[in-house]
């Protein structure tokens, strides 16, 4: 006798498994992300015919990241809520790097960007609500635009996954997902503030959400301001030039985000949808001294006087969402429609400094300000589909999905010129129980992506004295060009769950199209001090990978490998040359976008022992391996590989007693080897040693319970270096002590 109306309550009321799924016959094992959201899974069977009285078999309840774990042949790590809040850091990337595997490219303290396995910029997909996030991502100064608040899930695929994600997605994927919508009906919200010390941020997120009947609705305001991080040293080299630091500041990195959401929602017993509007804005300061101005220029007792001013140079960026998700289920089918619209609005803020034939003042006829340096405008059309069968023991997705990306630019400063794209890809992916311990699954995927750049001319001519300047001296610094590219990829996997062993393993292509900048960026990089060069005639990256997994849970042990050799036929990197700039950038070092073959390998360990109900230990490790095997750069590394490094861990969590619920204390000590694997112009960085802690409870103040979360990040004040960091260069130590403490109220 089977299982029924324990199992479908349970399901129905999680709100995603569909109402159409209570099958008389078969309930299918729903594997999908979309449906997995907040679940726990449970096996089903037939159901009894007699009405009155139903005997259960067997129940196995599977906590939702295990399952995907047991669905996917990817190397896959699932963050929940609790982990985000407990590790609560300056952005959402930030929060995410005790994550094996997941690195950040640090942003001062408030904006980063991910590194899986050591790669990352358009080469790691952000995935926002079942939509390519599409921003500015190709510049290591340009952050993620997405409210870290309303991230309750975060799936994180490391390695390829193109043959899901297209292009983009060739070292893995970052997908955000909100919350699930209420259950039952009436009125619940959050509210959550917090304050770090270290450069006095301040900020918080509420939150309200409505269901009557099928009907829902949310709205969430974030808001953040914080100043000058600091750092413990009270001087820096920038290019050999000494910068003394007032009280350890570093001037102009203060900021803020204001940032809204809203969705509203039916849910039907067959269809659903959801409509979803976000806007996320951000003002942050880059550091005076570093943003291609003379560092000796720099109006340091201006700066000083307040560590919360934002001057220039800045960025400002606004990002705007528009998502519709509709899902149909009937059977054992399921349809789902997303539809979407976003709009990246960046601009970047510095004082006019003329290089090159650059006039020295600042003609009051060009249609910018003077201080607006470089401005980016991207809209962006989306659509994705998706089908997905469950027919005995097969389950079947095929999928397809479109974009059209639009990117205008203004400012006086040039680096990448306007352009237009489009692509279309369709994919299917067929997994197969072929017994009880195992299930096989295979991939294919076709991609179609068509560029148009636009041709970009001086507004200045390219001689000593203008008036004696004829159009030819106006140079072009683009062309207008049209490339097309086309992919086919594939992917073959198993999950094998001898009992309390999971192993899998997935062999597969990726691909990646080539962005505007490398194909056809012309103009100096003032964050790094260099002139960029793209090339028309790159071919799209090719990546071969095999991921191998292996999980053993046992009493109380929790062990978990993931074991990776990626190989790239066609690499794409900025290769430096003996060539230096002299009409735009006064001598910067000349950068040219080229290809090279690459083989890349490395793992990640997890160990889990708890030693009693209260104590436990865990061990955190994560190694990456690059060289490139062909090229100018023959034998060397690529940028911003991360070093070696461990997390050696120690929590302690009592019982609950008196006003306190679930109290924990845990200590984190971080173990990063030095990074001497470089590729110039990158230095040798040494290696470093760090202490966090981090406690929290539920507290219960006047019938009320109030979540609290307090971090001690950097507990000794060390001096060191990240190799990742955007400020590495420049050997800007990243920020020292910081006391966070984080409050989250819910009704």
């Amino acid at each position: 006798m089977n299982l029924l109306l324990l199992l479908t309550a349970v399901l129905v009321a999680s709100g995603d498994i569909p109402r159409s799924f209570q099958s008389p016959d078969v309930f299918p094992k729903y594997s999908n992300w979309e449906a997995l959201q907040g679940l726990d899974t449970v096996k089903a069977a037939k159901r009894d015919t007699v009405p009155e009285y139903q005997e259960l078999e067997e129940v196995v309840v599977i906590d939702q990241a295990e399952v995907i774990k047991r669905e996917e042949s990817n190397s896959i790590a699932l963050v929940k809520q609790d982990f985000i809040r407990e590790n609560r850091g300056g952005s959402l990337m930030k929060s995410l790097e005790r994550v094996p595997g997941i690195s950040i490219i640090g942003i001062g303290s408030g904006a980063s960007k991910p590194l899986i396995r050591g790669l990352g910029f358009n080469q790691v997909m952000v995935v926002e609500n079942g939509i390519k996030h599409e921003g500015q991502q190709w510049g290591a100064d340009h952050g993620l635009e997405v409210d870290q608040y309303a991230a309750d899930q975060v799936m994180i695929i490391k390695g390829p996954a193109s043959f899901k994600y297209g292009s983009d997605a060739i070292a893995g994927v970052i997908d955000i997902r909100e919350k699930l919508p209420p259950f039952e009906e009436g009125i619940s919200g959050s509210v959550e503030l917090g304050g770090r010390s270290n450069n006095a941020w301040f900020g918080g997120s509420a939150s309200i959400t409505a269901r009557k009947d099928n009907w829902f609705a949310e709205g969430r305001f974030t808001m953040a301001d914080y100043g000058d991080f600091k750092v413990p040293t009270d001087s820096v080299f920038v290019y050999d030039y000494g910068v003394a630091l007032h009280d350890g500041h570093v001037r102009n990195s203060a900021g803020k985000e204001r940032d809204f959401s809203g969705r509203i929602g039916y849910l039907g017993e067959h269809f659903r949808n959801t409509l979803s509007v976000s806007r996320v804005h951000t003002k942050s300061g880059f550091f005076a001294n570093a943003h291609g101005l003379e560092p000796r220029r720099v109006d340091v007792s201006l700066h000083d006087k307040s560590s919360r001013d934002i001057l220039l140079p800045f960025q400002e960026v606004t990002h705007t969402k528009v998502i519709n998700r509709a899902s149909y289920a009937a059977g054992k089918q399921f349809l789902q429609l997303d539809l979407a619209y976003q709009r990246n609005d960046r601009k970047e803020w510095s004082q006019y400094v003329n290089h090159g034939y650059m006039p020295a003042v600042y003609p009051a006829e060009l249609p910018y300000p003077s201080t607006l340096e470089r401005a980016f405008d991207k809209e962006v059309f989306s659509l994705n589909v998706k089908d997905e069968l469950f027919l005995d023991k097969h389950q079947l997705l095929v999928g397809a999905s479109g974009e059209y990306q639009r990117n205008d630019i203004g400012g006086w400063g040039f680096l990448i010129p306007a352009f237009d794209q489009y692509s279309i890809g369709v994919f299917a992916i067929e997994k197969y129980q072929l017994s009880a311990l195992w299930k096989l699954t295979a991939a294919l995927r076709y991609d179609h992506s068509l560029i148009n750049v636009e041709d970009y001319q001086d507004w200045f001519p390219s001689v000593k004295d203008a008036s004696q300047a004829t159009p030819s001296d106006y140079l072009f610094r683009a062309e207008d060009f049209r490339r097309e590219f086309n992919s086919m990829v594939w992917s073959v996997g198993f999950n094998f769950l001898p009992g309390a062993l999971s192993i899998k393993g997935n062999l597969g292509t990726s691909f990646r199209m080539p962005i505007a900048k490398e194909l056809a960026a012309n103009g100096v990089n003032y964050h790094y001090f260099r002139y960029e060069r793209g090339n028309a005639d790159l071919d799209p990256e090719r990546s071969l990978q095999l991921d191998l997994g292996a999980e053993l849970k046992k009493e109380k042990w929790q062990v978990s490998v993931s074991p990776f050799v990626n190989y790239f036929s066609n690499y794409i990197y900025l290769n430096p040359t003996a060539e230096l700039d002299i009409l735009y950038g006064a001598g910067n070092q000349v950068f040219n976008y080229t290809q090279a073959e690459v083989l890349r390998y490395g793992t990640e360990l997890s160990v889990v022992h708890r030693l009693t109900r209260e104590w436990s230990l865990e061990v955190i490790g994560e190694y990456v391996y690059s060289e490139q095997k062909s090229g100018a750069k023959l034998g060397y590394t690529l940028p911003f590989s991360p070093p070696p490094s461990g997390i050696f861990n120690v929590t302690y969590q009592p019982a609950s007693t008196g006003g306190f619920s679930s109290p924990y204390f845990a200590v984190d000590f971080r173990a990063t080897a030095k990074q001497s694997n470089i590729v110039p112009p990158e230095k040798v960085t040494k290696g470093y040693r760090l202490v966090h802690l981090r406690a929290g409870s539920s507290i219960r103040i006047l019938q009320q319970h109030i979540q609290a979360d307090l971090q001690v990040q950097n507990l000794f004040n060390t001096y060191y270096l990240n190799h990742t960091s955007f400020y590495r260069l420049i050997s800007l130590p990243e920020a020292g002590r910081n006391i966070t403490l984080s409050l989250k109220y819910q009704f």
